[in-house]
């Protein structure tokens, strides 16, 4: 069994929910829905203890094999120190979602070391590409990514690390909190939407200066749209490539990640290597 919960913000239209079931069962899941899926306070999906009571019963279940996160938006923060970790690393489980569930991959990283999912939340409509890639990911721990054509090499090398990362803004903003993980000797793959330059700047500064980067082997980024804006002289690619040089990093931009209907499924907490010549990530192992 799948669970189907909505752990931030609401869902926002009728059809997205029976999307998202069809989506588990096309996959050869049950889908469970969380009992407050579908409600709404303001941009959360309801209260707190409720969006918290509907992940918990789900990792407590030794039935469920994967919570699948229905969207991302904002709210999953607010949750972290309720969730129940020692039900997670009695019962292992697939966590999968991106953006704002990065929050949940990142104290998932921190707290029980296991192997997590950024892909597709549940409700999106999958193309061909994306349930391929989910499918490696998720179902049979292969290579789910591969070459990225559109890619732009910022800073040319090869490295071989623990994928770790997610959105940069919530990565961001889990400095200096229990939550934030450890990106040592990690191929740092991070997304982002609609953030001006000056804001990424800002951003990749604060991971920089808390330290966080120590010890990083390679930075890649996803299709972060609207984030190519230009204020004079500095752009999307001139912020990343000058933060990677001066770590001593290579580093890839637009690679298939993120806020995109043609995403791979990123195992964060396996390790793989990168090759910014050749434009491939690679997973190579799903030990955690």
């Amino acid at each position: 069994m799948v669970a189907l919960v909505a752990p931030a913000g609401p869902l926002q239209n009728p059809d997205e929910l029976p999307r998202a079931q069809e989506n588990a069962r096309s996959l050869g899941w049950e889908p469970v829905v969380g009992s407050h899926a579908s409600a709404r306070v303001g941009y959360l999906a309801g209260k707190d203890r409720d969006r918290l009571n509907d992940i918990n019963r789900a990792l407590r279940d030794p039935k469920v094999s994967a919570v699948w996160c229905l969207r991302g938006g904002y709210g999953m923060m607010r949750i972290l120190p309720g969730i129940d970790y020692d039900a997670l690393s009695r019962t292992p489980k697939a966590i999968i979602g991106y953006s704002d569930v990065t929050a949940l991959h990142a104290a998932v990283q921190r707290k029980c070391r296991l192997v997590t999912f950024h892909g597709p939340t549940a409700r999106e409509t999958l193309t061909d590409f994306s349930r391929d890639s989910f499918q490696r990911a998720v179902i049979e721990q292969t290579d789910s990514c591969g070459v990225a054509t559109d890619a732009r090499e910022l800073n040319a090398g090869e490295a071989e690390g623990r994928l770790v990362g997610g959105n940069l803004a919530v990565l961001a903003a889990l400095c200096g909190t229990p939550y934030m993980p450890d990106l040592t000797d990690g191929i740092l793959v991070l997304e982002d939407i609609n953030e001006p330059v000056y804001r990424v700047d800002r951003m990749l500064e604060q991971l920089k200066l808390s330290g966080a980067l120590n010890g990083c082997k390679a930075i890649i980024f996803g299709n972060c749209g609207g984030c190519n804006e230009t204020t004079p002289g500095r752009t999307f690619d001139d912020v990343l490539g000058e933060l990677a040089h001066v770590l001593g990093v290579p580093c890839l931009a637009g690679v298939p990640v993120g806020h995109i209907a043609e995403q791979w499924t990123i195992p964060l907490g396996a390790t793989g290597t990168l090759d910014t010549g050749a434009r491939r990530l690679t997973v190579t192992s799903y030990s955690s």
